[in-house]
């Protein structure tokens, strides 16, 4: 009997390899698969000449990731950095000649529009969205958020003139049910959802110290 002879080089020759390409998804994420996954109405019991539940599943997944919230809100006119209303400044309030909009500042919040009537989940199916099976953390859920790019004085001071608001890639991390408010929190350059240590964000942020 005898035993296989490793080269001395083996670490340099496993270097050299080349591999091909593969269908495995590498990209890291913090994101459960089944939140990016939309909702459809259909039986899961597929009816003859009628699409399977899964390629519909996958075609409206990739329809509504050609979607951009800020794209579609510009075609319409609308600038989503007015969204958010301001401090009301009397000394400098623009001449009617200078400007082709009404001169009184926008004062009425999203919120007094919002409606959830046509929402297809409810909040706390949404969260639900970040539990994976035999897991017991509940990891954040992909979102966009109009916020400030300015994350300290957004904090001090939400409705300075100074600050300029876009839609940011979120990870949606909690929500209250008496405020009606999201917990939210900026994805990092990889699109990662992480504290300051670089640990993931799981269970809305509650940890053994609070």
């Amino acid at each position: 009997v005898t035993k296989m002879k490793i080269p001395g080089n083996f670490k340099s020759l496993l270097d050299q390899q080349m591999v091909g390409p593969s269908t495995e998804d590498l990209s890291e994420t913090d994101f459960p698969v089944q939140s990016f996954k939309p909702k459809v109405q259909m039986p899961f019991k597929r009816i003859p000449g009628q699409n399977p539940r899964k390629v519909e599943e996958e075609r409206r997944r990739r329809l509504y990731l050609t979607f951009d919230i800020a794209e579609l809100l510009a075609s319409k006119g609308i600038d989503s950095n007015q969204l958010m209303p301001r401090h009301y400044d009397p000394d400098n309030i623009p001449c009617i000649e200078e400007t082709k909009d009404s001169v009184f500042p926008i004062y009425l919040p999203l919120k007094v529009f919002d409606d959830d009537e046509y929402d297809c989940r409810t909040p706390e199916e949404w969260i639900s969205l970040g539990l994976e099976p035999g897991s017991s953390d509940r990891k954040p859920v992909p979102g966009k958020a109009l916020l400030p790019t300015d994350d300290v004085l957004g904090h001090e001071d939400p409705k300075n003139h100074d600050l300029i608001y876009e839609w940011i890639d979120v990870g949606v991390l909690d929500y209250d049910k008496e405020t009606e408010l999201y917990l939210v929190h900026k994805t990092d350059k990889k699109g990662l959802v992480r504290d300051e240590e670089g640990r993931p964000i799981v269970n809305g942020g509650i940890t053994r110290e609070g």
